[in-house]
């Protein structure tokens, strides 16, 4: 502070503290309290905002859609036992499934050397895959399910087929190629 107004306090100090508050305030005060016991603080309404509201519910159905989802997906089908729709089915397509494994295997190793024709190969097999995939899933439900088992048989027996070809065309491939290195190498 400025020493001209501290000491223009000092010297009006009288004048300061010669109003009192009256004797009665207290009692007016008390008057506008709650009674003794009553809670001291009011508890407001929330309110919310129509906006907010549409956020919460949106967020709960997403929520809970997605967990629907992942339920269904967990859920397991019951397996098929093959064997006792037919057993000589149920053999030749765990035949037919090693054998398939085996050349996709064979098949995937030329991946690296010519994409282009792995791909185009790759692709027919998915199709036929997919196939094979439905009619899985078909089995359960169909009345007839030797006839749905005797046509994935008949699709792995195709699938074989193609893999066979597929390998077949990459070992021409492969024959013509050191053919035709053997003969530059002469030139």
């Amino acid at each position: 502070m400025s020493k001209r107004l501290e000491e223009y306090m000092r010297m009006n100090r009288e004048e300061f503290d010669d109003l009192e508050p009256s004797t009665d305030l207290w009692s007016r005060i008390e008057m506008h309290l709650p009674p003794e016991g009553h809670d001291l603080i009011k508890k407001e309404a929330k309110t919310f905002s129509l906006g907010f509201v549409l956020r919460v519910a949106a967020t709960i159905i997403v929520v809970m859609s997605i967990g629907f989802a992942l339920y269904l997906r967990g859920e397991k089908k019951p397996k098929i036992d093959l064997a006792a729709i037919n057993p000589v089915y149920a053999q030749q397509q765990i035949q037919y499934t090693s054998l398939i494994e085996s050349k996709r295997t064979e098949l995937k190793s030329m991946s690296k050397t010519d994409p282009e024709l792995y791909k185009e190969f790759s692709s027919e097999i998915a199709k036929m895959d997919s196939t094979y995939k439905k009619l899985n899933s078909e089995l359960a439900t169909t009345p007839n399910q030797e006839r749905v088992l005797r046509a994935m048989i008949r699709n792995l027996q195709v699938q074989t087929q193609v893999l066979n070809q597929q390998l077949s065309i990459i070992q021409q491939l492969n024959r013509d190629k050191k053919i035709q290195n053997n003969e530059i190498k002469d030139i």
